[in-house]
């Protein structure tokens, strides 16, 4: 698995799941917060306010941030700000990163702001939960509950048994985190994982769902993969389900494709910031020419590096030739 360009991905998937499944994941990661709200009056998800808020307030880079406008049990508007941490470092800048961007909606909307923090990293002990400072009698504490994946580790039994989706997402997590190096045990853990749909009993739309989650996240090479999908299609075949063999297997391009475009409007953004509007737009062409994820990394290291626009402009044209 090292060799391969292709690396592990889990910010597309976990973005693409809480869209999907907003209830559920608040549900199992927030019970709290899923009790306080009245689902019959719906939710709204409001990405473009979170970015109008934070586009200058690039505190470390964010993986995946969702903002939700929802309506609470006693009637009162509330905003609802998921910030899901994806990575295996400690960052020292998160806790006061969550109370930047907490404060800055409130200043803005002047709105009840629920700030909830799911760290999905590999390090047992980082669990930033509060950010704040005193002074000469002034005290400032803000608190934010935190879930952490890895405390699932030793309540496998009941991830096994449940029928929240977050369940088999809290699964594939671990086990893509854990089988980094070992291919063949990864094999195992998602073939055991996609039978699994079956015999939880989800409806077929969430089936298809979680199987293009499983099919994205934990990552194979090729001659497993369809080695994977034709005993996927005989499990099917015997079943007498054809859920996923039913459907084109569009689901990773379509996730490689929509991370790409992230990435590269995350890096305009940047270079926006440093170098101004004229740069950025001259960037935009080039950076749509870059298909590769590894590439666009180089290219967020050489951002940092560059002393001037033409210098930038410079690399990533070098870039988007190689292409």
């Amino acid at each position: 698995m090292d060799n391969e360009r292709e690396v592990d991905d889990y910010d597309s998937p976990w973005k693409g799941l809480l869209e999907q499944y907003f209830p559920d994941f608040l549900a199992w990661f927030f019970p709290e917060a899923h009790a306080g709200i009245d689902w019959a009056r719906g939710y709204e998800f409001l990405d473009q306010e979170l970015e109008q808020v934070t586009r200058d307030a690039e505190l470390g880079r964010r993986r995946v941030d969702k903002l939700v406008r929802v309506t609470g049990r006693e009637g009162r508007e509330d905003w609802v700000w998921v910030h899901i941490e994806v990575q295996s470092t400690r960052q020292s800048e998160f806790a006061e990163r969550m109370f930047v961007y907490h404060y800055r909606l409130f200043d803005r909307y002047r709105k009840p702001v629920v700030s909830l923090a799911v760290l999905a990293d590999a390090e047992t002990a980082w669990r930033p939960k509060k950010w704040g400072y005193a002074r000469w009698g002034c005290r400032l504490v803000f608190a934010f509950p935190v879930a952490k994946v890895l405390d699932w580790q030793s309540r496998w039994a009941e991830l096994e048994q449940a029928h929240n989706p977050f369940a088999v997402v809290i699964q594939a997590h671990l086990k893509t985190q854990a089988t980094r190096h070992d291919v063949a045990e990864r094999y195992r853990w998602k073939w055991h994982l996609l039978r699994g749909l079956y015999e939880r009993g989800f409806a077929r739309e969430d089936v298809v769902a979680l199987f293009h989650f499983l099919d994205w996240l934990m990552r194979l090479p090729a001659e497993l993969e369809q080695q994977l999908w034709r005993e996927l299609k005989a499990e099917e075949e015997a079943r007498k389900m054809q859920y996923v063999s039913s459907v084109q297997r569009i689901g990773r391009q379509e996730g490689l494709q929509q991370g790409l475009n992230s990435e590269r409007h995350l890096m305009l953004r940047l270079v926006r910031r440093r170098f101004g509007e004229a740069v950025a737009e001259r960037s935009a062409p080039l950076l749509a020419q870059i298909v590769e994820p590894a590439v666009l990394e180089d290219l967020g290291e050489a951002l940092l590096d560059c002393a001037d626009g033409a210098a930038w402009l410079a690399v990533v044209a070098e870039k988007a030739q190689g292409q």
